[in-house]
């Protein structure tokens, strides 16, 4: 089985075991990462779907009440005044579970880490 086969069952079962409206939702953010992230590897890190392309780019994971999103401080920052009205740190954000998901919102933020890791990768190329 090749690897990335491997990941992406291994994510099957992370999200199989949450309660199926709960699996929706997870199911919902997954889709939109790998639409906007097509070339990024599905992988679990952390012990949750971990989406990597030149580095981690997102992170998601379930909880009681509500599912972190982990887009590292820059992609907190970068969307800060429209992830406001959510509970969150330095690096991530709780998308409460008895509200709709910001799928907009979660595309672009997923799209910006995407270029910011390309372009870093890219110049890291350039100074060898």
């Amino acid at each position: 089985m090749a690897e990335s086969n491997h990941y992406s069952v291994l994510v099957d079962e992370y999200i199989s075991e949450f309660a199926p409206d709960v699996q929706v939702r997870l199911q919902a953010i997954r889709q939109i990462i790998r639409e906007a992230a097509p070339n990024a590897e599905e992988k679990i890190s952390y012990k949750m779907p971990t989406y990597a392309q030149h580095g981690n780019l997102v992170h998601f994971a379930a909880y009681q009440h509500h599912i972190g999103f982990y887009p590292a401080p820059r992609g907190i920052q970068a969307f800060q005044e429209e992830l406001s009205k959510y509970k969150g740190g330095k690096g991530s954000v709780q998308f409460p579970l008895d509200k709709p998901l910001p799928e907009d919102l979660i595309r672009r933020i997923v799209a910006f880490r995407v270029k910011e890791n390309v372009e870093k990768a890219l110049e890291k190329k350039q100074k060898k």
